[in-house]
C-alpha cells in the first residue's frame, strides 16, 4: 500500500500485512515532542517507541536494538551526544538521527563525527524526517 502526502511527488510506502515494520525509538525529554513523533511515525508505517531519557533507552536495549534512533541533542542528565559516545562505547550499533532546537555549528560537526546519519533541526518537517530516517537504515545495511 503506498500513502502519498500533499506532494504527489513524494510517497512512503507502508509495510503489507506481514512484514516487520522498522521498530524506531524516539528518545526526547520533551512529552508533547514524543507524543507527535510517535503518530508520525505508526503513521507512516514505523514501530515507534519512546523514552524521557537517555537512561530509559538503554534500560530498553537489553531486549532488543531498534532499527533507527530519533535522539534529541540537548537533555538533562545524559545529552545526545552522551547517548551517541555511550552508544559507540558499547559497541551497539544503531544508526542515529540527532534532532535540536539548538542549531550550533560545532555542536553539528561533534554529532555527525560522532555517527550521526543526520542532523535536523525544530520544527521538525515531516518529510524530512522520515526521508533522514530511511537513508539511515539503508547506509546501516
Amino acid at each position: 500500500m503506498v500513502q502519498y502526502t500533499t506532494e504527489p511527488s513524494i510517497c512512503y510506502r507502508l509495510p503489507l500485512m506481514g512484514d516487520v515494520r522498522p521498530r524506531i525509538a524516539v528518545v526526547d525529554d520533551d512529552l508533547s515532542v514524543r507524543r507527535a513523533l510517535e503518530r508520525l511515525l505508526r503513521a507512516s508505517g514505523f514501530d515507534a517507541e519512546v523514552f524521557a531519557s537517555g537512561q530509559e533507552f538503554f534500560y530498553s536495549l537489553e531486549a532488543k536494538a531498534p532499527d533507527c534512533l530519533i535522539l534529541d541533542l540537548h537533555m538533562p542528565a545524559m545529552n545526545g551526544l552522551e547517548v551517541q559516545r555511550r552508544l559507540r562505547q558499547t559497541g551497539v550499533r544503531v544508526p542515529v538521527v540527532v534532532i535540536t532546537g539548538h542549531d550550533e555549528p560545532q555542536t553539528r560537526t561533534q554529532c555527525l563525527d560522532a555517527g550521526a546519519a543526520a542532523y535536523l533541526c525544530k520544527p521538525l518537517d515531516d518529510e524530512a524526517l522520515i526521508a533522514a530516517i530511511q537513508g539511515a537504515m539503508a547506509a546501516a545495511v
